[in-house]
């Protein structure tokens, strides 16, 4: 079998090529970003994924259940200014919690106060904060809150290099490239005083729910699936199928340690540690943020107790510090990263302290296979001492929101059939405990008089967290589920977008399209002038002349038509202005440019579609955020978001039909040598700038390309009219902006 693999950097062709491989490996993101980069596309031969035909997913937890509610977004610069980011994060530390707003940590939701709405309305010089000029202001005050009391540095991002870069929640890995949308990460940037880069605009997204989908066959593999055997039957009808293991699991989980205080809590974990450093047993400490290590770890070093701290810092070190946590007297802490998927071998990886033999000399060889020797036998005593003490103690620094993570960590132990042991420490002022179950804990506690230091270690109480666990995994599935439901709406309209867009593609000749379009629009101006089923003295033949010559065009003299046969009816009418139209339109093609002119009239099309598509996308994202509130008008939001999804979906549709008549029919062609050249190279500068970042292929191919036809437009443009070079961008954003 050949195969062929996905990473970050290649090239469109390295891509091609490994996808035609019988068997490709890669990261999800890769896939999922070039499904969506091959649909901007505007040839073929240059997209590099084939047919969706079957997928395996290592860690598939991970990747469809953790990671499903982020979509995979590919975005360009918008006109936005930053100016407002800068204003607003000035006043946002006069605002005081519970006083100006209040925080809900179970939703991450912050609400401003009435007080507090007056206070920042002062600040900013604003009159009405809710007036629907000043919508755009309400929007960077909410995100600046979200920013500064919802989003902590060293957990939910670090800033590195003048940059906020995104902390994976699920995996402690740093996202580099990624960045929170909707001007959050704006919000952030600004609180981090780094220089803020400019928002974005959407051309493409997609989850990875409906990505994933899209496969004929879909399969996975994961240790961790059966807590959540009811999502992947539930949203992509798979059936989990648990395998035993390999060899008897003889790991103890121990009962989970509650304190009241964090402090107290750390001061536990360090007598385990101690405890375990002395004896010779290797210790892994896993937690929950890059900002948990770094704690753990200077507690460490007052003690100190040498170790190595795995998280998103060190993350171009992980393979080295797994593949060394089992020796003796090593202590590791680690965020959820901590070497997934691989088998941290006890007593140390003798393979790694080896070298391979290699030598001419066969003295040299025998004196190296002898080093081998005496490695292994020390590795095999370090190994013994370590099963003799009960291999590998995990130690969990607080509880995760899913039990699947917790499990995730307590696998890093007892592979194989070795020897191991857990325990979690928690402390009430965890957010898990502080938002979910401390209150019942506390009252137990409170009730049994317990001393400071002192834990509760019950069944019942570890049941308590248990449940507060299954609340936050039922409360993520219904934000999952909810979001899929609305995905689906905009995955329906996407598909049949892509699928328009691979139609023009595969077709050489697009006119008799484009001669629907043009009769569509023909007919939708007609029946404003002349109603079906009125008669003759109803028509406003004066209208429709002027109406035909300002939208398309089209000089008719429809009054004398109506003159000298009068027995013409609106049907009739209609049909012979279709045909004029026609003839006007390829009237207009000079002989022997017809193949270039095909050329043009497909990449136009495909422009236009693009474009209103990006902003159908926008469209959508706003009535997305403000859909829940008809909810107070008794209304079903998912019905009205699906309907209003639809009567946008059609808009668009008839925008597109319109847009894409009205530059066609409008634009003059002539030979390449009656134009000066100047105006060339404005036009080909233009495409290539249109271009640039939108599809590096279409650079390797330009020599392959013929020559467009040279567009120039024959009456006024108004401002908001497609631009005449034919970038397929408005007026005013292009060359409307040098006039």
């Amino acid at each position: 079998l050949s195969v062929g693999v996905i990473l970050h950097g290649l090239n469109d062709r390295e891509r091609k090529d490994a996808y035609n491989c019988d068997v490709t490996y890669g990261q999800n993101n890769e896939f999922g970003f070039d499904y969506l980069r091959d649909n901007m596309k505007f040839r073929l031969q240059d997209y590099v994924q084939r047919e969706l035909n079957f997928a395996i997913v290592d860690e598939v937890d991970s990747i469809l259940i953790d990671e499903a509610r982020t979509p995979l977004i590919i975005s360009g610069p918008s006109d936005e200014s930053s100016d407002l980011y800068y204003k607003v994060n000035q006043v946002i530390p006069s605002m005081i919690r519970d006083q100006d707003f209040t925080v809900d940590e179970k939703s991450r939701t912050i609400v401003m106060t009435d007080g507090g709405v007056e206070k920042m309305e002062r600040k900013l010089g604003v009159q009405n904060l809710y007036a629907p000029e000043e919508i755009e202001t309400l929007h960077h005050v909410e995100q600046a809150l979200r920013a500064h009391h919802l989003y902590r540095n060293e957990v939910d991002y670090v800033v590195k290099e003048g940059e906020v870069i995104i902390v994976d929640e699920f995996t402690g890995r740093l996202m580099a490239g990624r960045r929170w949308s909707d001007g959050l990460h704006q919000a952030v940037e600004a609180k981090e005083k780094v220089s803020i880069q400019s928002e974005n605009q959407t051309y493409a997204s997609i989850t990875f729910q409906n990505y994933f989908r899209m496969y004929d066959k879909l399969a996975g593999m994961t240790g961790t699936a059966d807590t959540e055997a009811y999502e992947f039957q539930e949203i992509y009808r798979l059936e989990t199928v648990v395998i035993p293991t390999h060899k008897p699991m003889i790991r103890l989980d121990q009962q989970d340690k509650i304190y009241r205080t964090i402090p107290e809590k750390h001061k536990a974990i360090i007598d385990d540690v101690k405890d375990c450093y002395e004896r010779g047993q290797p210790v892994l400490l896993g937690t929950t943020s890059i900002e948990n290590s770094e704690v753990l770890s200077n507690l460490l070093k007052k003690e100190g107790l040498p170790h190595q701290v795995l998280n998103a810092k060190q993350h171009a070190k992980e393979a080295e510090i797994v593949a060394e946590a089992g020796r003796p007297k090593m202590i590791t802490i680690a965020t959820n990263m901590a070497g997934r998927g691989t088998d941290i071998v006890l007593g140390g990886n003798v393979e790694k302290q080896s070298e391979p033999i290699e030598a001419d000399d066969k003295l040299a060889v025998e004196e190296k296979r002898a080093r081998v020797e005496k490695l292994r036998s020390e590795w095999q005593q370090l190994h013994d001492h370590v099963i003799k003490e009960g291999g590998l103690h995990i130690i969990g620094t607080e509880r995760h929101e899913s039990r699947r993570v917790d499990n995730q960590l307590r696998g890093r132990s007892g592979r194989q059939g070795d020897p191991g042991s857990s325990r979690f420490y928690l402390s009430l002022e965890d957010p898990l405990l502080r938002i979910f179950a401390g209150e019942r804990i506390n009252k137990i506690m409170l009730m049994l008089r317990m001393p400071e230091g002192e834990a509760i270690e019950h069944a019942m109480v570890t049941r308590s967290i248990e449940s507060a666990q299954r609340k936050v995994e039922a409360r993520n599935f219904d934000i999952r589920k909810q979001l899929l439901e609305y995905d689906d709406v905009a995955n329906d309209q996407r598909k049949t977008i892509y699928a328009l867009r691979n139609e023009l593609l595969e077709s050489q000749d697009v006119s008799p399209r484009i001669a629907d379009l043009r009769s569509g629009v023909i007919s939708d101006l007609f029946r404003t002038f002349v109603p079906e089923e009125s008669v003759e003295e109803q028509w406003d033949v004066k209208g429709l002349e002027g109406a035909l010559k300002a939208e398309l065009n089209l000089a008719l003299s429809l009054g004398k038509w109506l003159e000298h046969e009068p027995e013409l009816g609106d049907s009739a009418l209609l049909e012979r202005i279709i045909a004029k139209a026609g003839e006007a339109y390829q009237a207009k093609i000079p002989p022997g440019a017809e193949d270039q002119f095909r050329q043009y009239e497909r990449y136009m099309m495909l422009q236009i579609l693009d474009s209103h598509w990006r902003e159908h996308l926008a469209a959508l994202d706003h009535l997305r955020q403000g859909i829940h509130l008809r909810g107070y008008a008794q209304k079903n939001p998912k019905q009205e978001y699906k309907r209003e999804a639809f009567e946008l979906f059609g808009a668009m549709l008839e925008a597109v039909k319109l847009e894409v008549t009205r530059t066609l029919v409008a634009v003059e062609i002539r030979a390449s040598e009656e134009v000066p050249k100047a105006d060339v190279d404005a036009h080909v500068e233009n495409v290539r700038l249109q271009h640039s970042d939108y599809d590096a292929a279409l650079a390797e191919g330009a020599e392959e390309r013929k020559p467009q036809p040279t567009v120039r437009h024959a009456q006024k443009v108004g401002r908001n009219d497609p631009c005449p070079c034919g970038s397929g961008r408005k007026y005013k954003h292009c060359h409307g902006k040098l006039s």
